[in-house]
């Protein structure tokens, strides 16, 4: 509940002339009031003090159906009103008690400085003419004078606006017409006005800002909605943009622009849901056909195109086509560079594509752009470490297959190797040495990479077989000799060599 000091404080800062109601000079004197109106307005006076508002106005409400013609049950209802912030409320009020008494000053340059607010200046000055003319009390006067005073200046500036405006000048437009709403702050209009000049300089958001309030003081005002709406698309927050263009429909369901552009927003919304949907499940093919089924659905706005592109680069990445997903990530960072979540997903693709400074790169410029992200930390830790590990033994190169190779795939790249570099192969004993070795690191290649666990460990940029990483209990491999190997039939029984052994 409000005080009712804070109260008072609340009228009095917002109307800065405001005549404290308990001190009224006309109270009662004149009004013949009967009984049961005289304790509406008493006891609306004392719920009014207290803060109680909505109480008060229905106190005040009775005495004036009790008494039609009774201006402070009128004013103190417009007083309501205007503490609750229902200035259009009030301004009805005020009038009325006007016309029953054309000589309450207090109710005339209450209005008068409403309407200036509104930036009805012609009005408000008549107002202020008005009260300057009817004997008022010095206070009245001097508040009247100054507020004539600054209606003459802003009709002045609102004048130079319009010119500016008219002239295409608008920046100078722009500054004039905020000097003018410091004070008329519920001009819809101007409000409407200076936001264009927004939309002229680029400045979307406070475009938005302004329409979005005048889309508040104008009743049924679905230009400020589409044109809001419209803004969201372009800045690409095709949600926001439907829920705005939504509340224009509300206004008017046979709006022919609202509806158009509801079609089109909602249309893309879909898709854009549906896409993501295929990402969250990891059907990424599907992904990158909903996405590019957007640049036929808007092939005008740029932000759409881009995040086309933006999307289907993570598409690519994570689906491990890293050719097409590097190329794609490309294009895309040329017009965003620091983008972080392109950044990462091409750095992914780099890892696969074993161009490990290249990723380390991407990583690097991600982590300047987002420093807290755990992700992009361990990324970049296991791309250091990959680049470490690829100067020493790669078994993906060994086998010369892809990181992202299946199974068959690295088990089909050995039996070849295998059978190409066994030592029987050799009778020359250099030769056969040598042979000897590459068949060991091809063998050791095949177990590591066909086992899930060592596989896992050798991608995260550690040997498995490297009796450096066995300390704590990580497992007994070790690097075996050809002594080892003896006896090793990569083919099964039955294959050109003597051995018994089979494959699994």
């Amino acid at each position: 509940m409000v005080s009712p000091s804070a109260c008072a404080n609340r009228i009095l800062s917002f109307f800065p002339f405001l005549l404290v109601l308990f001190d009224l000079q006309y109270e009662g004197a004149e009004c013949g009031i009967n009984a049961e109106v005289e304790k509406h307005l008493e006891m609306g006076k004392k719920l009014l003090a207290a803060g109680q508002l909505a109480d008060a106005i229905s106190h005040f409400h009775s005495a004036i159906d009790g008494d039609p013609d009774n201006y402070i049950a009128y004013y103190r209802r417009a007083t309501a009103y205007l503490a609750m912030g229902k200035s259009k409320a009030a301004i009805p009020d005020l009038s009325k008690v006007i016309a029953l008494k054309p000589d309450f000053t207090s109710a005339r340059l209450q209005r008068g400085y409403l309407l200036l607010k509104q930036g009805k200046l012609d009005e408000a000055e008549d107002d202020f003419k008005k009260v300057l003319k009817s004997n008022p009390s010095e206070k009245e006067e001097k508040e009247a004078s100054s507020q004539l005073m600054q209606s003459d200046e802003l009709q002045r500036v609102r004048s130079q606006a319009l010119y500016a405006y008219s002239q295409r000048d608008y920046q100078t437009a722009e500054m004039l017409l905020g000097t003018i709403l410091e004070v008329c702050v519920w001009d819809a209009e101007l409000r409407e006005l200076r936001a264009e000049c927004y939309i002229q300089e680029g400045e979307l958001g406070k475009a938005i800002n302004d329409l979005k309030v005048a889309s508040k003081l104008k009743n049924d005002n679905t230009e400020a909605f589409y044109k809001v709406s419209t803004i969201y698309y372009q800045l690409g927050d095709h949600e926001m943009s439907l829920s705005e263009i939504r509340e224009c429909l509300k206004l008017d369901p046979d709006h022919k622009a609202c509806f158009s552009h509801y079609k089109q927003v909602k249309k893309l919304n879909k898709q854009i849901q549906s896409a993501e949907q295929f990402i969250q499940e990891g059907s990424y093919a599907d992904a990158i056909n909903k996405y590019e089924s957007i640049t036929k659905t808007e092939p005008n706005v740029s932000y759409y195109s881009e995040l086309v592109k933006e999307r289907v680069c993570h598409c690519l990445s994570k689906s491990q086509q890293a050719a097409e997903a590097i190329k794609v990530c490309t294009e895309f960072l040329q017009l965003q560079p620091t983008h972080v979540r392109a950044l990462t997903a091409r750095a992914e693709a780099y890892l696969l594509e074993e161009q490990y400074e290249d990723a380390i790169r991407d990583y690097e410029t991600a982590q300047q752009n987002s420093e807290n992200d755990q992700q992009i930390r361990e990324g970049l830790d296991r791309a250091q470490r990959l680049l470490k590990q690829s100067k020493k033994k790669d078994y993906y190169k060994i086998l010369g297959v892809k990181r992202n190779a299946k199974k068959q795939e690295i088990i089909k790249a050995y039996r070849k190797l295998a059978q190409q570099w066994h030592p029987d192969n050799f009778q020359d004993e250099q030769k056969k040495k040598k042979a000897e070795e590459r068949f060991i690191d091809i063998a050791s290649a095949k177990e590591v990479l066909t086992d899930p666990e060592m596989r896992r460990r050798f991608d995260a940029g550690e040997d498995p077989l490297d009796p450096e990483n066995q300390q704590g209990g990580g497992g007994q491999h070790f690097h075996r000799g050809w002594n080892q190997w003896q006896g090793f039939n990569p083919f099964g029984s039955g294959g050109p060599f003597n051995f018994k052994f089979n494959f699994n």
